[in-house]
């Protein structure tokens, strides 16, 4: 592109006044979140932040908001601060907390990943597209003879998440199961306290830290 294409270019973006005209602009230009990773607990798909990044970000860009995600430590805890900044000089924060399951490197990345994922999603007001109600309007609908009466599947699915709740062996892990469960099923009391003796199990230090802790 030459110098000249390139003012041109820039001159017919459109110009708003504040960052919430530009952002209202974006949104209806966002294209649809894809699931484009496979949750093995579920046999489920869901969005990583690459997917959530391009559904967003060019839309974004075009209406003169850039995005960053600095870390920072907000009253002894860590954040993932997502900052909508537009080109007036207005700013829109959505601090997400960091949950560190393990203290390293990977642990960390592991953490920012999701808070980086989950602040833009709610910043720019998109979410993952709904492959089940999509699945359920595509199918025909059942002949008449052969309609059975219907089943209620809040039981099977609240076995199931109970199930991956308590197999999680990270709190990060953890996080993820219960972010990618339908509402409904979120809803259930059981599933409510798997989750909950999960988060406790997962937050306990190990024996073999304890006893170290103890022989010293």
């Amino acid at each position: 592109m030459s110098k000249q294409e390139h003012i041109s270019t820039v001159a017919a973006r459109p110009v708003h006044a504040s960052i919430y005209q530009a952002l209202a602009a974006a949104q209806a230009e966002m294209g649809p979140v894809l699931k484009e990773n496979v949750n093995p607990a579920f046999k489920s798909r869901y969005a990583d932040l690459a997917s959530v990044v391009a559904a967003c970000l060019p839309a974004l860009n075009a209406h003169g908001i850039s995005v960053f995600q600095p870390m920072r430590e907000i009253d002894g805890t860590r954040f993932v601060v997502t900052i909508l900044a537009h080109e007036s000089g207005e700013t829109i924060e959505n601090p997400v907390p960091l949950l560190v399951s393990k203290n390293d490197m990977q642990g960390l990345g592991s953490a920012m990943t999701y808070a980086r994922r989950y602040g833009l999603m709610a910043m720019a007001g998109v979410a993952p597209e709904d492959d089940d109600g999509n699945a359920a309007a595509a199918a025909p609908p059942p002949r008449q003879e052969q309609r059975q009466p219907p089943r209620d599947p809040g039981p099977t699915a609240a076995d199931m998440a109970i199930k991956a709740l308590s197999g999680a062996d990270t709190l990060e892990r953890l996080a993820a199961i219960w972010g990618d469960l339908p509402r409904a099923v979120q809803g259930h009391q059981s599933v409510i306290d798997a989750k909950d003796a999960a988060k406790a199990r997962l937050s306990q230090p190990s024996n073999e830290t304890t006893n170290n802790e103890e022989a010293q």
